[in-house]
């Protein structure tokens, strides 16, 4: 990919871009679309400069989604990659013991935002994940401390592994496993604001659909109980709170694990009451999709039951 980069960041090349590509033969959209991109091309160098770094940082997360060529830019250009895990590691130090201020996760967290924009791109996501350089945010998914700087990088370290398993791609799901991204998720679900809560619990959604995965949570006794024991403390929370997207998350987490034999008597035993009730009727009356699921999870666990 990197022949295909501008001679600006190309492995070796240096400061200052090529010149304009201003053409009086060209569209005016053409000619402002190359300008646009020559500013990102920029931006990307000055990531390699101190002074410019923040500037570009914030920049280009702004810019992330208006570039399709963005994450293979960043995936490729000389020393981009180094400079944004340097970011990341720098913050470790203000972890243990908890001490950020609430200005200090923002550079990071601009970094996890272009790193979801790598995850999101076909032809960049595979390189990023075979790299481990999710695993250098895991200790953010760690940290047990509600306070707002932690809460950020939580929930920005959460978005990057959401977009990694937003699609159907077991080869995903197989890498994250052994990390033991189940419990980071976890842990998330029972400290997170309500928004961590939700992207944590997608994820944990998504990896239980996957069937290596599932057979790989169910074959852990302790696993199965954690899972379903943090579900069932999340609707109790529901139920004073009530989140309509959690919701729906947690019930298809519910319905996937009733369909694994390993799972389904835990299901059955813990599935919380206010399930089995009218509770979240009202929640679930314009949700058809949701509220077929519910029912079809009081099917599998107690019978053919309505709501």
């Amino acid at each position: 990919m990197e022949k295909n980069l501008p001679q600006s960041l190309s492995v070796g090349g240096s400061g200052g871009g090529g010149g304009a590509s201003s053409s009086s033969h060209g569209g005016g959209a053409v000619f402002n679309m190359d300008r646009q991109m020559q500013v990102v091309e920029q931006l990307v160098l000055n990531l390699r400069y101190p002074v410019r770094h923040e500037h570009a940082l914030l920049e280009l997360s702004k810019k992330r989604e208006l570039f399709h060529d963005l994450s293979p830019l960043l995936c490729n250009s000389f020393g981009t990659s180094v400079v944004l895990l340097q970011e990341i590691i720098s913050i470790y130090l203000f972890l243990l013991p908890p001490n950020l201020t609430p200005a200090q996760p923002n550079r990071v967290c601009n970094v996890l935002a272009l790193l979801q924009c790598v995850t999101s791109h076909s032809d960049t996501k595979m390189l990023l994940l075979n790299a481990k350089i999710p695993f250098y945010f895991y200790p953010f998914l760690d940290t047990t401390s509600e306070s707002r700087p932690f809460e950020y990088l939580r929930l920005t370290s959460l978005g990057v592994i959401g977009a990694l398993v937003k699609a159907d791609d077991t080869q995903v799901i197989k890498i994250l496993l052994p990390t033991r991204i189940i419990q980071r998720c976890l842990r998330a679900m029972q400290i997170g604001s309500e928004l961590s809560k939700t992207v944590a619990t997608f994820i944990l959604r998504r990896c239980l659909l996957d069937d290596v995965s599932l057979r790989y949570i169910c074959t852990t006794p302790e696993l199965v109980f954690a899972v379903v024991r943090v579900l069932g403390n999340m609707v109790g929370a529901l139920a004073a709170q009530p989140s309509s997207s959690l919701l729906k998350h947690i019930i298809r987490c519910y319905l996937r694990l009733s369909d694994n034999p390993r799972a389904f008597d835990v299901v059955r035993i813990l599935l919380p009451d206010i399930l089995r009730v009218t509770t979240f009727s009202s929640r679930l009356s314009e949700d058809r999709v949701t509220k077929k699921w519910l029912q079809q999870l009081l099917h599998n666990v107690d019978g053919n039951r309505k709501i």
